[in-house]
């Protein structure tokens, strides 16, 4: 256990994801167990950012455009989120999951980092993402 505590947004799913990833040895929280049900499909992406850094939880997402957005953006760099992000749409819960568990490693790596970060996650790297363009 790394003493790692990742949030995951809605995007990945309140079940699949969540659980494969537990499987696997990943500590984690859904906004759906944090904020319940249906309450989480209300909550804002910079209101649960926001509690994400406050908490230094890295964050694990499928909405890579978020750097486009300038509120989010915002909040992750405000509160030192670091993000990993997923950068196919197209995937099933299991695929997801897999992608993630692929660059375990790594990711663990870079979530025990200092400051706001976005990684991009996909099937062949994980790579930072410029926050400030």
């Amino acid at each position: 256990m790394t003493g790692l505590h990742f949030f995951v947004d809605r995007s990945l799913g309140r079940r699949q994801v969540p659980d494969l990833l537990r499987a696997d040895g990943w500590d984690l929280a859904t906004l759906a167990e944090h904020y319940g049900i249906p309450a989480d499909e209300d909550v804002t992406d910079v209101e649960w950012l926001r509690l994400a850094g406050q908490h230094a939880w890295p964050v694990l997402m499928k909405d890579e455009r978020i750097r486009y957005r300038s509120a989010e953006r915002a909040a992750l760099l405000e509160h030192g989120v670091r993000a990993f992000c997923l950068t196919s749409g197209n995937l099933t819960g299991r695929e997801m999951a897999e992608l993630f568990i692929g660059h375990r490693s790594a990711i663990w790596d870079q979530a025990a980092g200092a400051g706001a970060a976005l990684f991009a996650v996909s099937r062949t790297a994980l790579r930072q993402v410029d926050l400030n363009d």
